[in-house]
């Protein structure tokens, strides 16, 4: 089985040797991702396209190829084809009609046909020949060249013929990796996921920096969308996951700054730490999901207060985004039932906050304000890669996780509501309930706390935390379930 994976339209406009080192790139990502569900899916990067190959027609190795394609930055969309040798234009018309009959049964349709090498006739004299082919053998509503219900593509490269059965969209944006990286400031909530989504869309490398104001079950939520965006969006490259513990931070704002200027200087103080880090990991940008007006502390005169306070660039891509467009995208990126159970700690110390600051009084509240708090916050600073999350769940929970389940004890199936439809978890002998991580914390109090619950996920990770939360809780009649192999 082969897919022809076209590039974003940016990327075709770039010089020679930028368009090749992307494409180079591409080809790259697609080899390390592709790999993990498949060690024989060969990959090719030509000068127009990527070509990738799979060793089987199985339709879950389809299925899993098809969507890391899809949310791998840097395509347009992916071509599903079936490759045949170029012959003649009745041969070609026979392969296009075993193909489309029956997708043309009583709908209109049209033939486009996309043409590279020399050959001695045009695309649109093949187009002619097989739409009227078409039209005389196939029960067919007739040709319709603007509005078609299905459009026959055929695509011919030198002496190959490929006819498109599928087409998929794909994600757009530059190659991972193209562009430098930075290191975006994730709270969990809406603005932070969406801008780190889109920065990682845009070609770079996002690492991810947490300021924890809401102790461990602040951490774990903030640490599964990290995990989630990364392994679907960005898992071609390894990042970190940085947290601060900022709740010592917070307390020496509330006790000694001006409860009008505390948002600004909460902006402030992390603005001074994200440098720091940023510092520490040579990266020349930081990332942060403002957008003008949306709170008080996101006037244009308080963010360029907020920004005085460093000189790294500080990348905002929502700035003049509306709340509903990105919780939109949240949803269109599978994020938002991660986001929306993100509680915002931020706005736990506004209390008619200014929207106008002016920075010589910012400067005058800030002077009382020790920073020697903030230093050690930053000695404490916690750094693991990425993709060493389970690990360090697993070194640091005392969670058992069982591989059998006995008469009393009930599975959770915490997965996302589409991993569990996609995959649904098969046990006749188990009583197993479907209750999404994103819901489990609420509907676990209302369960039979006589039983003992097993919580079930496809890598273990989101069932680590949740179960280490809910104990810390004082539910110690949870665990984990781990199926062997």
């Amino acid at each position: 089985m082969k897919f022809i994976v076209k590039l974003f339209p940016e990327i075709t406009i770039k010089s020679k040797p930028v368009r090749k080192r992307f494409i180079q790139r591409l080809q790259s990502n697609l080899q390390v991702t592709l790999k993990r569900i498949n060690n024989d899916i060969k990959v090719r990067g030509l000068w127009d396209r990527v070509e990738v190959e799979l060793p089987s027609a199985d339709s879950e190795l389809r299925a899993q190829a098809v969507e890391l394609m899809s949310c791998t930055p840097g395509i347009q969309h992916i071509l599903e084809v079936d490759q045949y040798p170029l012959g003649s234009f009745d041969e070609i018309f026979q392969i296009a009609k075993e193909v489309y009959a029956e997708q043309i049964k009583g709908k209109s349709f049209v033939v486009r046909i996309k043409r590279g090498g020399k050959h001695e006739f045009k695309s649109t004299d093949l187009e002619r020949y097989i739409g009227g082919g078409l039209l005389e053998h196939c029960e067919t509503r007739g040709v319709d060249l603007h509005n078609p219900e299905v459009t026959v593509k055929l695509e011919i490269r030198d002496q190959h013929l490929f006819l498109i059965s599928h087409q998929h969209k794909g994600l757009g944006g530059y190659p991972l990796g193209t562009q430098e990286d930075v290191i975006s400031l994730i709270s969990g909530g809406f603005d932070s996921v969406v801008a780190s989504y889109m920065t990682m869309r845009r070609g770079s490398k996002t690492h991810f920096l947490f300021f924890n104001l809401g102790g461990r079950a602040h951490e774990i939520g903030v640490k599964q969308i990290a995990l989630y965006l990364w392994q679907r969006y960005g898992s071609a490259a390894r990042v970190k996951f940085i947290s601060v513990p900022f709740d010592e931070v917070v307390g020496e704002i509330l006790q000694n700054v001006h409860h009008t200027h505390m948002g600004v200087i909460l902006k402030r103080m992390m603005m001074r730490a994200a440098e720091k880090v940023a510092d520490r990991m040579k990266l020349p940008a930081f990332v942060t999901g403002e957008s003008i007006a949306q709170v008080s502390s996101q006037t244009l005169i308080n963010l360029q207060v907020i920004d005085s306070v460093t000189s790294k660039l500080i990348v905002r891509p929502l700035i003049t985004m509306d709340k509903q467009d990105i919780i939109d995208i949240t949803k269109e990126i599978g994020a938002y039932d991660f986001a929306k159970n993100i509680p915002e700690y931020c706005g736990v110390i506004s209390d008619r906050p200014t929207t106008n600051a002016r920075l010589e009084r910012v400067e005058e509240e800030e002077a009382n304000f020790d920073y020697a708090v903030l230093e050690d916050a930053l000695e404490k600073t916690q750094v693991i890669s990425i993709d060493k999350i389970v690990e360090d769940i697993n070194i640091h929970t005392t969670i058992e996780a069982l591989t059998r389940v006995d008469e009393n004890q009930t599975i959770i199936d915490i997965r996302h509501s589409r991993e569990q439809e996609r995959k649904p978890l098969n046990m006749p002998k188990a009583e197993v309930l479907t209750i999404p991580f994103f819901d489990l914390e609420t509907k676990f109090q209302d369960l039979d706390q006589t039983k003992e619950y097993l919580l079930y996920c496809d890598k273990g990770v989101m069932s680590q935390m949740h179960a280490q939360n809910l104990q810390e809780k004082g539910y110690v009649n949870v665990k984990v379930y781990r199926p062997e192999g």
